[in-house]
């Protein structure tokens, strides 16, 4: 029967004897039937409704302790169930997808009128999966609050599947995992003393191996540190042009852009635009290319390209915010005046215009001189020395991925400090380690690392010697915890597209079935 917008189907059982569930015999005997309406699958974009007539049988078998029971249909019906099989895997695939509320809105549009909870209810009643014990675990931690209550993943390194999440990050849990599944023979962790320690007393005789991005992480940490030590030796001013040089008033004036030609383009955009192209067209007559003039004036590649296609900057600004005058323009003239002159306290000119007239407030004026405190002995052509991050990158980064003002870089600060030219050096042999495998050339490292004087890259070497035997197989051994780093990316998407708000149970059961 169709109805409207909705499809019933009316069915009945038939057929001879029924075997109880209970004790295998079957009955003789009825004792009556009823209707039971089972929601299934849309069928041509409509909701379909089964209502089907069942029998309830009589157990003549002493001693059983069911006295009726009810006939089950094989693949159209369950016990205590109003959904067919079918539809029942359908939101449950559903629910482990997306969850609650973005869950329950794609069964709306699969015609199935579902709540969020009962979506989380059905994931909540699911069979964890039992996979095998493991031969390679990857263990790692992720953080179900960041900052407060971390748990940790243990991943299946060969099947790349996880195996199980831990409520915490303690040495002691996956200790006592690793008791009840015997059979782990390899351990791929972090360098962190709680699972190093859970492993040698969970499972003595696996091989914990030290991963190598956490290693190579470890090692930028302390070159960063180092750089920081040296920076006064590559940080030094130019002797043309003194930082601490500031301009006089009327030169302020004049650099900030307020002495113009009659009929010139002026606001904030036309004055960025202006000084961008200016030093563009510089740094391509001293041979620099988009990506490097990009890099040193803080802009895009597309905006250095678009400044190097135009005639002149004014075209750039034609038409944009021109002709707006706003309350502070008749008092311009007055307050370029009183800057000349030497007056730069912003209250004292406010005071002043507004006994002039001006209604606007204080904020506004100084929204307008902040490019006047802005500029300084150096202009924007010429910029400062590397931070701290970009030479530590240069000394980081494999020399196949600088582009040649990188190297340029690199080379003048290598040459001005001996210090960072050890430790690129240090850092070039312990990537071949990494890339190569080879963990005999480990001691001469260690051994070298100690003749410098590099207190940080000490502390470094002092973690290696602490957890040497996890090391040494990181380097000789091919296993790593890539595989685990890409599960706790996965982890994350799912915590954000359930808002943060799911607990640890929830979350498992979404990371281990899906």
């Amino acid at each position: 029967m169709a109805g409207e917008g909705l499809l019933r189907i009316a069915a009945r059982t038939c057929g001879g004897v029924v075997a109880c569930p209970g004790c295998g015999v079957a009955s003789q005997r009825t004792h009556s039937r009823y209707v039971r309406h089972l929601d299934d699958c849309q069928v041509g974009g409509r909701p379909v409704v089964i209502e089907l007539s069942v029998r309830r049988w009589y157990c003549d078998t002493p001693g059983c302790p069911r006295v009726t029971f009810v006939e089950q249909v094989a693949g159209l019906t369950v016990r205590y169930q109003r959904r067919t099989p079918q539809l029942q895997h359908l939101l449950e695939a559903v629910a482990l997808a997306l969850a609650g509320r973005a869950g329950a809105r794609l069964a709306a549009r699969l015609h199935q009128t579902v709540s969020r909870t009962t979506l989380l209810n059905l994931v909540m009643r699911l069979d964890d999966p039992q996979p095998a014990v493991p031969t390679v675990l990857g263990v790692d931690d992720f953080a179900l609050r960041r900052g407060q209550v971390y748990g940790t993943v243990l991943v299946d390194c060969l099947a790349r599947r996880p195996v199980d999440l831990l409520p915490d990050r303690e040495g002691a849990t996956l200790a006592r995992w690793l008791a009840g599944h015997p059979g782990v023979e390899v351990i791929c962790r972090d360098r962190g003393e709680a699972y190093g320690e859970g492993a040698a007393a969970g499972a003595p005789r696996a091989v914990q191996v030290a991963d190598r991005w956490h290693l190579w992480h470890n090692l930028v940490q302390a070159s960063e540190r180092c750089v920081r030590r040296h920076q006064d030796c590559w940080k030094e001013p130019d002797p043309d042009r003194p930082v601490d040089a500031v301009p006089t008033p009327a030169e302020q004036t004049r650099l900030a852009g307020q002495v113009r030609p009659p009929h010139e383009p002026e606001g904030r955009y036309a004055e960025r635009t202006r000084t961008q192209y200016a030093a563009v067209h510089q740094l391509r007559e001293q041979g620099y290319g988009i990506r490097a003039s990009a890099r040193r004036l803080g802009i895009t590649p597309r905006r250095v390209r678009v400044l190097l296609r135009a005639a002149t900057w004014q075209e750039l600004v034609a038409g944009r915010w021109q002709g707006c005058r706003n309350r502070l323009d008749p008092f311009k003239e007055y307050l370029h005046q009183r800057w000349a002159e030497g007056q730069t306290n912003l209250v004292q000119l406010h005071a002043e215009i507004a006994a002039r007239g001006y209604p606007g407030s204080y904020n506004s004026l100084c929204a307008y001189f902040r490019r006047f405190r802005q500029v300084k002995g150096r202009s924007l052509a010429g910029p400062g020395p590397p931070g701290i991050r970009e030479v530590t990158g240069f000394i980081t980064r494999h020399p196949d991925t600088l582009d040649d003002d990188e190297k340029r870089q690199r080379e003048a600060i290598l040459a001005r400090c001996p210090e960072l030219q050890a430790l690129s050096g240090h850092v070039r042999a312990f990537a071949r380690m990494l890339t190569d495998l080879s963990a005999h050339e480990l001691p001469d490292w260690l051994t070298a690392v100690r003749r410098d004087d590099f207190p940080d890259l000490h502390s470094f070497a002092r973690g290696i010697e602490h957890d040497i035997d996890a090391v040494t197989a990181g380097l000789s051994l091919p296993w790593s915890s890539g595989v685990v780093e890409g599960h706790i990316n996965r982890i994350k998407m799912l915590k954000r597209q359930m808002f943060n708000r799911a607990g640890l149970p929830l979350l498992r059961k979404r990371v281990l079935l899906t």
